[in-house]
């Protein structure tokens, strides 16, 4: 049966690959399904070939064009899912920070939030189809354009990340604590800056999940940093909401609810409130043993992850064998491969292309003993 996601009755090719909606459920899976974050970038000559010279934000607001390196990765390897091209940094763009440079060349943003009074300058309300439009029509172009091969990830940033960028400018060169100090020097602005945030990450991903992403994630690649105390206080709060919010939204609309990853790096003190913060898996980096972060998470949770992305630059036959490693530690279900991390950008996409047949390899190899 096609597929509707929304009033607009957008409809899409049946799914012809289950395995990681089916993983995220907690339902059986004939092998671990596995994805990779940032497989679609510039670690491949194609994505590289077919971006040019365009500057990135410019990138990210051509649909064409996110469709095209959306699809760069499940075309060349055997991927469970695709991951819309984007950026978290679009957000604060919508809620009114304007664009210095593209990320990874000089300050981000130019004007960073410095003081309480930046935090009032921000539209707490933004038009985010007006704002980020662009987005969500690549993600309807993309869905359409896979024919129900694979799922079709959306995401964000979460609302401690998204700070950290917006007050370190990260990319700016290192501002150490800047952010934190923010936290708690001026808490009353801090969270107002995260309830807007927060806001907006909730739109955000309805919107996607309207325009036909069946599975979301959000990044809180600074999580870490916060240490327990000030991620209960300040982040755990906004994480839960939007795990709620974002679930209540689509039903009030009549809309399914589609599996959500919350992935927090660094963040080994805070498994067990995350496996019960409404996300249905939790993503691990490269840090956490995998039987440890199974007897915190407990049985109702998935979990994702967690290869150490240099281990894609060691030999074909060592990545083999930790693969082998890890599918034995994380076991078979409620389980969906990925890296700890982002894929680097000298990754060879040979190597990683072994990475992802030996995870399909072994779990099979696994349950056909089982």
């Amino acid at each position: 049966m096609a597929e509707s996601t929304s009033a607009d009755v957008q409809v899409f090719a049946p799914l012809q690959n289950d395995l990681i909606l089916r993983a995220a459920r907690g339902e059986n899976t004939e092998r671990v399904p596995v994805w990779v974050m940032r497989q679609a970038g510039r670690y491949l000559p194609e994505y590289k070939a077919a971006k040019g010279d365009k500057a990135f934000f410019a990138t990210c607001r051509d649909p064409e064009l996110v469709c095209e390196l959306t699809i760069q990765p499940v075309k060349r390897f055997e991927v469970d899912a695709a991951i819309i091209f984007s950026d978290i940094l679009i957000i604060p763009l919508a809620v009114g920070l304007t664009v210095a440079n593209d990320p990874g060349q000089g300050p981000v943003f130019a004007d960073p939030i410095l003081l309480p009074s930046d935090v009032d300058r921000l539209n707490p309300k933004p038009d985010m189809v007006k704002e980020l439009g662009y987005v969500y029509e690549a993600i309807t172009l993309t869905r359409k354009t896979l024919k129900g091969k694979v799922p079709l990830f959306g995401f964000a940033g979460a609302p401690w990340t998204l700070v950290k960028f917006m007050i370190e400018n990260v990319s700016a060169g290192p501002n150490p604590n800047r952010a934190r100090r923010f936290l708690v020097e001026y808490p009353v602005a801090a969270r107002k800056l995260l309830e807007i945030l927060t806001d907006a990450v909730i739109t955000h991903l309805v919107l996607q999940i309207k325009a036909g992403a069946q599975i979301v994630q959000v990044f809180d690649s600074y999580g870490g940093e916060l240490g327990p105390k000030l991620f209960n206080e300040m982040e755990l709060p906004c994480l839960r909401r939007i795990s709620h919010e974002v679930k209540k939204r689509l039903v009030e609309e009549n809309l399914e609810p589609v599996p959500m990853i919350i992935f927090a790096k660094d963040a080994h003190f805070a498994v067990e409130e995350l496996a019960n913060s409404g996300y249905d898996v939790v993503g691990l980096d490269w840090t956490m043993k995998p039987t440890h972060a199974r007897r915190l998470a407990g049985p109702n949770v998935t979990l994702q992850g967690n290869m150490d992305p240099v281990m894609m630059f060691a030999s074909k036959e060592e990545i083999k064998k930790a693969t082998k490693e890890m599918v034995q530690k994380f076991g078979t279900q409620r389980y969906i491969a990925n890296l700890g991390h982002g894929v680097m950008k000298d990754t060879d996409p040979d190597h990683l292309g072994v990475y992802i047949d030996s995870i399909h390899q072994y779990s099979e190899e696994i349950n056909a003993t089982a």
